[in-house]
């Protein structure tokens, strides 16, 4: 059943034109998202399919009435003075005022208990209460909040005080009071940990109406879309299925455009070469012909009729020029970063730290390698951003110690972002690189999506994407060979996303981040950090990791022994044997053998589990 759809929306504002033609089509229990570039206009999208904005140009139908749909807005304003649960109830505003004049009827009261007027006020408030559901609701409100993970506790906190996760959920329970048909959320993941966004796409799995969401998180899009549109300035295109179909399509319609190009290409040489020879022959017949030679005559009518008909087809041709598929700049500046002649650039020995009211870590022991990129996870809370200032040097254990190399040169990408200078251009701030020309910055510049005369904004004009992308620029040729990342990609498009995904895989130096896109760990990291219930190295990438931490019990048993047993088939395999001591040679192989056994039967074994 559809639910909404708008055909070819147009708009501009200013005289400029932000998007033209996007169309949508929402049918009941359809999960879309709508992805594409910071800046296209998604938001404004949203805004017009719901009345907010007005568009230029185009047609909007609600089959669905626009007060059925339950709105979850980016950044909307929060009230410090309200709690969490008057942030939920208020959205049922003819309840939240009564409840709020009953409490204020009580408190009247309890001041003045023999006020005959106070006593009536407070009977008419409370009757009127009861009429309209007042009890009932309420139970509906705790039942609501609790299902969606707001424990009491938090319930008479004021909601500026919540986590990003927390504030979340309070929305979530404010639209969900009301029975919502479908969801339209902008951005619902802006400043979640990687717990709270899995629990928000399982959530969202089991909610039965029609969702539309904007996001850049390409796994939890994965996870929640059985539809994806794209938005660009030229409009929208449909695609089944979530991101990673998206890419396939889009990889898809990459080829076929590319067979075609070449194929047209290939057409066009061989018109061009047939319109050549017909014109030659044409150009040689009308030279001999002549009124007494009717035969030639003839001959060269007929070939300047072939001539115009392969002209013809030339023209016709060029009109459905189609264009070669372009890949976008790549980065092909040579990089330098410091020369290390030893394998680790920084260890911790021992290196404990604590805050006053916390203590986050068991004292560490642990080196940082040339080539390691590692990804360091973990619930909020767990340390993560000061384990990144303990390796930079922004924080100092309590005991033990963090030794760097002495030629290890650190960036650190919040230092990086919060040290941009407002009132120099894009341009300029790239400039102010090591051995940095004109023209390298400019490409460098337009392989991170800054074109034209986009390098000429000042720092203080960008967006925080725009910002973050500048600052990832300078922190990747500062001639660095450590980078450490704090939630790089936060604020930025999937496109941005992507493009640093590819300068990190070619960069020479080594990587610490820390970031909950499970896209960019996977494309990254080759070893992973983890802070859940204590300190975890594991020598793998995460794409490992997630497979090692999902296996069963049992599962992880049976893949740790034979870990141990591969070690000790290892040794046995390595160790001398005394020439002509053939009783120790059987009796090695023995051993050998047996092993190999043990190991192919626990990994029989593995499979069943």
């Amino acid at each position: 059943m559809l639910v909404l759809k708008a055909d070819n929306v147009t708009v501009e504002r200013n005289g400029i034109q932000i998007f033209k033609n996007a169309s949508i089509e929402i049918n009941d229990r359809e999960h879309i998202a709508l992805i594409g570039r910071n800046g296209v206009g998604k938001t404004t999208f949203i805004n017009c399919l719901l009345g907010k904005e007005k568009a230029s140009r185009g047609t909007i139908i609600h089959p669905m009435k626009i007060e059925e749909w339950g709105i979850v807005e980016q950044g909307s304003f929060l009230d410090d003075q309200i709690t969490t649960r008057e942030f939920v109830e208020s959205e049922s505003s003819d309840l939240f005022r009564a409840k709020r004049f009953l409490r204020k009827c009580e408190k009247d009261i309890q001041e003045n208990p023999e006020d005959i007027d106070v006593l009536s006020d407070y009977s008419n408030a409370l009757q009127s209460y009861d009429e309209l559901g007042g009890y009932e609701w309420e139970t509906a409100v705790e039942k609501c909040m609790l299902q969606l993970g707001l424990p009491k506790e938090i319930w008479e906190q004021s909601i500026t005080n919540l986590s990003g996760g927390q504030k979340t959920r309070a929305k979530l329970a404010r639209v969900m009071l009301r029975n919502p048909k479908g969801l339209i959320l902008d951005e619902p993941t802006n400043h979640l940990d990687g717990e709270t966004i899995q629990w928000l796409a399982e959530w969202l799995q089991t909610f039965k109406g029609a969702v539309l969401f904007i996001s850049h998180e390409r796994a939890f899009i994965d996870q929640v879309a059985n539809i994806t549109y794209e938005l660009s300035p030229d409009g929208t295109k449909k695609y089944h299925g979530g991101y990673e179909e998206y890419k396939r399509s889009i990889e898809h319609e990459r080829k076929t455009l590319e067979t075609k190009y070449h194929k047209q290409q290939a057409e066009k040489r061989k018109l061009m070469e047939a319109v050549t020879q017909y014109k030659q022959w044409f150009q040689k017949s009308h030279s001999a012909a002549s009124e007494r030679d009717p035969f030639a005559k003839k001959k060269a009518n007929k070939n300047m009729t072939r001539f115009k008909a392969k002209e013809a087809a030339l023209e016709r041709l060029e009109n459905d020029h189609i264009e070669k598929p372009k890949d976008g700049p790549k980065i092909n500046v040579e990089l330098e970063v410091g020369v290390f002649n030893s394998k680790t650039l920084l260890r911790f020995n021992d290196a404990a730290f604590r805050y006053p009211q916390q203590e986050l870590f068991d004292p560490l022991s642990f080196s940082i390698d040339r080539g390691d990129r590692i990804a360091v996870i973990g619930q909020n809370g767990t340390g993560k951003t000061t384990l990144l200032k303990l390796i930079t040097g922004h924080l100092h254990p309590v005991s033990g110690d963090v030794i760097h190399h002495p030629r290890l040169k650190i960036g650190y990408f919040m230092q990086e972002l919060e040290g941009l200078e407002p009132d120099k251009t894009i341009l300029e701030q790239v400039l102010d690189l090591p051995q940095m020309s004109q023209a390298d910055a400019r490409t460098i510049l337009a392989c991170f999506l800054f074109r034209g005369d986009q390098v000429y904004k000042e720092v203080k004009e960008l967006s925080m994407g725009e910002k973050c992308r500048v600052a990832f620029v300078k922190l990747y040729f500062s001639e660095a060979n450590l980078l450490v990342l704090d939630e790089p990609t936060n604020y930025l498009d999937i496109e941005t996303r992507e493009r640093i995904e590819a300068a990190l895989a070619v960069y020479p130096g080594s990587v610490v981040t820390v970031s909950h896109d499970p896209y960019m760990l996977e494309n990254v990291a080759n070893r992973v950090i983890s802070l859940d219930s204590g300190f975890y190295d594991y020598k793998g990438s995460y794409k490992e990791w997630r497979h090692h931490v999902h296996l069963s019990k049992d599962e992880q048993n049976i893949h740790n022994e034979i870990d141990r047993l591969n070690l000790q088939l290892s040794n046995l395999i390595a160790r001398e044997v005394e020439p002509g001591n053939e009783n120790d040679t059987l009796q090695l192989n023995k051993q050998i053998k047996e092993l190999k056994k043990q190991i192919t039967r626990l990994e029989n074994q593995k499979e069943g589990v």
